[in-house]
């Protein structure tokens, strides 16, 4: 199909096409940095989605890259999927479903730099695109399966813990090694199937090996890490096909996601190399009792800490994976609506890896529209237990854990952790007393201070209303 634009135009094409890539990568840059703060990370998400709706459509009046029936039947259904899916989510699942986003955009930056390679004929493509051509390929394979393995253990369909066999390490390095091999032929054979054949199976088995081997205690960290890949598997694509806008975006959305996992990896105390090269989380970490010798729990009721939230003056909800699964956001607001009445001081201490990915209760308050002036980061909250009268951890363990500063053998020591034992109580809304994915015991449980609630956190937390409204 011949291009619809007038010959005349044809000479200020070029730098009009980059003015309008330069304008979507200021709206790219400055979506993301409101994306920094939950009180003007919707206005970012739209900033950079318009951004993006430029570049695709600048683009394809760039020049005729495929029918454009195929592009708007894609824009049709995706559209339609995306919004069925947006609307259909849960909470529980949005870590899943960040995975897969993360997935998708990495086996799409693979496929375009394989649809550059099968469009090339006799005029082979120079050194340099070529083995950015494989890298993309490699990067946006492992992606793709890796993420998919993230998601299947985040969905529940395989086990959270992490799988480890003999000389794992060993092989994937291996594989690794063949793959970079691969890419040197490809560069020198850029016409043999092989080399690219042997690039994306050794990808796509790459992916499966380099998650299964992680549990689900690092998945924040290994969300932020996909995420991160997708980025630089889609800046590389940029360089094979020419496209500005797409080695920009797809720098920014890389290099955020690696400052994203060096946060996460601070605040578990650990190195990158030791989430993904250790063995830890799940049933592979190492049991570490605290000294908890002959110590029993306290347990109480709705009644009980109905009293002793209601009479109190602060009041910190430390929320955790727990809460979320149970789907409890809407009722800890209202049960902070009601103390609020009543006089009581109500915030919220946020963990940066509680949950199971980045962010993840900072979006489940936001859901049950918990003012953003109530959510306190871990350094903030710090300061205020002290003074707090009483904390009510729904769902977290492995944050709250003490061992993490008095045990120097228990596998997460040293992780920087709600220091919620300060408080003057200590309410706990568990299930049961089994550990969490780090898999050792909690000390938190025996102190003096703390008392357990047990039942599902949704219901104990309704049972905790009617508690409260008859006082």
């Amino acid at each position: 199909m011949e291009s619809f634009i007038p010959e005349t135009l044809h000479a200020f094409l070029p730098n009009v096409i980059q003015l309008f890539y330069l304008g979507a990568i200021i709206l790219f840059i400055l979506g993301l940095k409101r994306l920094s703060s939950p009180a003007t990370a919707r206005s970012g998400n739209r900033l950079a989605s318009l951004g993006m709706l430029v570049g695709v459509v600048v683009t394809l009046l760039d020049r005729e890259i495929i029918s454009f029936e195929y592009i708007l039947a894609g824009i049709v259904i995706g559209s339609l999927i995306g919004a069925v899916v947006a609307k259909k989510v849960e909470m529980t699942s949005m870590p899943e479903l960040v995975a897969l986003f993360n997935g998708f955009g990495g086996i799409a930056s693979a496929l375009v730099a394989l649809g550059a390679w099968f469009r090339m004929t006799d005029a082979v493509l120079p050194v340099a695109d070529l083995l950015i051509m494989g890298l993309s390929v490699l990067i946006g394979g492992v992606t793709f399966t890796g993420s998919l393995i993230a998601f299947g253990k985040l969905n529940g369909m395989l086990k959270g813990n992490a799988v480890i066999f003999p000389a794992q390490n060993v092989l994937n390095i291996v594989l690794l090694g063949v793959a970079v091999a691969a890419t040197g032929w490809l560069v020198a054979q850029p016409l043999e199937v092989a080399p690219v054949l042997i690039v994306s199976g050794i990808a796509v088995l790459l992916g499966v090996l380099f998650v299964i081997r992680i549990g689900g205690a690092d998945m924040p960290v290994v969300i932020s890490l996909l995420n991160s890949l997708s980025g630089v598997a889609a800046s590389f694509a940029g360089f094979v096909i020419d496209n500005n806008l797409l080695i920009v975006s797809g720098a920014l959305v890389g290099a955020a996601g690696l400052i994203l996992t060096n946060i996460m990896c601070k605040s578990m105390n650990r190195s990158l190399t030791s989430v993904l090269f250790a063995r830890f989380g799940g049933s592979g970490a190492a049991s570490a009792a605290g000294d908890t010798g002959d110590k029993s729990i306290r347990e109480v009721h709705a009644a009980d800490v109905a009293v002793m939230t209601a009479y109190a003056k602060r009041v910190v909800v430390v929320p955790g994976y727990g809460l979320a699964v149970a789907q409890a956001q809407h009722v800890i607001r209202e049960v902070a609506d009601l103390l609020q009445k009543k006089g009581v001081d109500v915030r919220y201490g946020i963990h940066p890896v509680a949950g199971r990915m980045p962010g993840h209760m900072n979006v489940l308050l936001a859901e049950a529209n918990v003012p953003y002036s109530q959510l306190y980061d871990m350094e903030e909250i710090n300061e205020e237990f002290p003074i707090t009268d009483v904390v009510l951890v729904i769902g977290a363990n492995d944050v709250v854990n003490p061992q993490a500063k008095t045990n120097p053998g228990s596998p997460i020591y040293g992780m920087p952790v709600l220091d919620v034992e300060e408080a003057k109580h200590v309410v706990v809304f568990k299930r049961s007393m089994n550990p969490g994915y780090a898999g050792i015991e909690n000390d938190l449980f025996y102190n003096e201070n703390t008392y357990m609630y047990f039942g599902d956190a949704k219901g104990t937390i309704e049972d905790l209303i009617r508690a409260v409204k008859e006082l």
